[in-house]
């Protein structure tokens, strides 16, 4: 699966740090907890609201403790000592261990965390029994508990993103789905759908690993797509299709789960290629979930409802593409071309299209190369791969016009144009487009 961890990531409010130099006292933890034991053994304080909203204060300054102080978006390391109250007990390029967290940096600005150990075990956990305790004895402790809450949902959406900064999905996920139960509980019940989105695609992510992401990352993409979630490029189906593939082998209806989802997921985004790329290596694979000629079939219902659907045309040529069907590809982008003529991506791809097809071209004309017996005809096949290349320039020129900053419109026309210098005017062209392409690179 691609690692498509560019994510959506949505920081909450940030924690405000503290100057104030902190040590985790675990011996006062301890000895509080203590006493919370000894009072809700006790029959008549285990009675009362206030005796589980202690319990629960306790643990949620327990789990805050080993990050407290530490915030996102570029905390200076030279700040580390003072919010945390000692030296790290060692350091490796830029990562500073300390007793309870290991925080990651880069050009000295703190970028992530990871928590170590636990001050109190399970505490997250024991807290939220405790919460649904008091809220169970006194519904009006509802209310008062929701700023507390609200400041624990945002630690856990910040350990999220910072997990997620430094690659410990795991973490990340944890951190997510913990604040969609805090977000679920009495004190606050709206959940963001995104935290159910981060904890998915990350899940799908994992799957490889452990087929228990999978099922996890379905019912976390499943929730977000229930809440009415959406992203910019319709990414949720793509990440839930691996979820559904991911466990074909326990039950071989999630294969149709996949393609279903697929074909709900082009129907809304059809311009996204990661979802065009799943349906394409379901319909090749040894799986059989059917011919490729049915996703085109299904492209040009839709097509002939709509067919001035510039996205449409744009699958239906990603599909060929992927057949090597270039004539079809090319034909299906020339329409995306007619209907946006003044769009990058329609003359970008264009070129790039027939660029593929000379190459076709090319590699058909080596073959015949041993059959080839005069000067003339030698000549011909030359001039007709270089008929095949010529398609590519026009598009591929226009689309510098647009946006004449692009690097690898620019780096595709100095290659052509070398490619096809002999040709009249061209070698013009290349010393043009050398020089553009050497001054957006930067090169002397």
């Amino acid at each position: 699966m691609k690692k498509i961890i560019s994510m959506v990531v949505v920081l909450a409010a940030l924690v405000v740090p503290t100057v104030t130099a902190q040590k985790i006292n675990t011996e006062s933890f301890n000895a509080r907890m203590e006493k919370s034991d000894a009072d809700i053994a006790n029959p008549k304080k285990a009675g009362k609201a206030a005796t589980w909203l202690n319990r629960a204060k306790i643990l949620q300054e327990a789990i805050t403790a080993p990050t407290k102080g530490l915030y996102g978006n570029g905390l200076d390391v030279s700040m580390l000592n003072v919010i945390l109250g000692v030296n790290p007990t060692s350091t490796n390029g830029d990562t500073y261990s300390y007793e309870w967290v290991d925080i990651y940096s880069k050009n000295k600005k703190v970028v992530g965390w990871k928590i170590k150990k636990e001050v109190i075990p399970n505490a997250f956990q024991l807290m939220m029994e405790a919460y649904e305790k008091a809220y169970e004895l006194d519904s009006n402790t509802i209310a008062k508990t929701k700023s507390a809450v609200e400041t624990l949902n945002s630690f856990y959406t910040e350990l999220g993103a910072a997990s997620l900064n430094t690659q410990n999905y795991k973490e990340a996920i944890d951190a997510y789905v913990k604040a969609i139960d805090l977000q679920s509980s009495p004190a606050i019940r709206k959940v963001d759908p995104n935290y159910y989105f981060f904890a998915g695609q990350l899940a799908a992510y994992l799957g490889t690993e452990n087929v228990q992401y999978f099922i996890d990352g379905e019912k976390y993409l499943t929730q977000a797509k229930d809440l009415g979630f959406t992203d910019e490029q319709g990414n949720l189906y793509y990440f839930l299709f691996h979820c559904y593939y991911g466990q074909r082998e326990a039950d071989k209806e999630n294969i149709v789960k996949a393609k279903n989802i697929l074909l709900e997921g082009i129907e809304k985004y059809p311009q996204n290629e990661r979802i065009m790329e799943g349906l394409i290596q379901l319909y090749t694979s040894k799986d059989n979930v059917g011919n490729p000629a049915e996703l085109v079939g299904r492209l040009d219902k839709m097509l002939s409802e709509k067919p001035e659907n510039a996205d449409l045309w744009f699958a239906r040529g990603q599909i060929f593409f992927k057949l090597k069907n270039f004539d079809e590809c090319i034909n299906s982008f020339l329409k995306v071309n007619e209907l946006r003529p003044n769009d990058y991506d329609a003359n970008f791809y264009l070129g790039y299209f027939y660029i593929a097809k000379g190459d076709e071209v090319n590699r058909n004309f080596n073959k015949r190369l041993d059959s080839i017996s005069s000067q003339e005809e030698y000549q011909a096949g030359l001039k007709e791969v270089s008929r095949a290349y010529m398609k590519a320039l026009p598009y591929f020129e226009k689309a510098m016009e647009i946006r004449p900053d692009a690097v690898d419109c620019a780096e595709y026309l100095k290659q052509l144009c070398f490619r096809l210098r002999d040709e009249e005017g061209v070698m013009d062209k290349y010393n043009k487009y050398n020089a553009i392409y050497k001054k957006l690179k930067g090169i002397q």
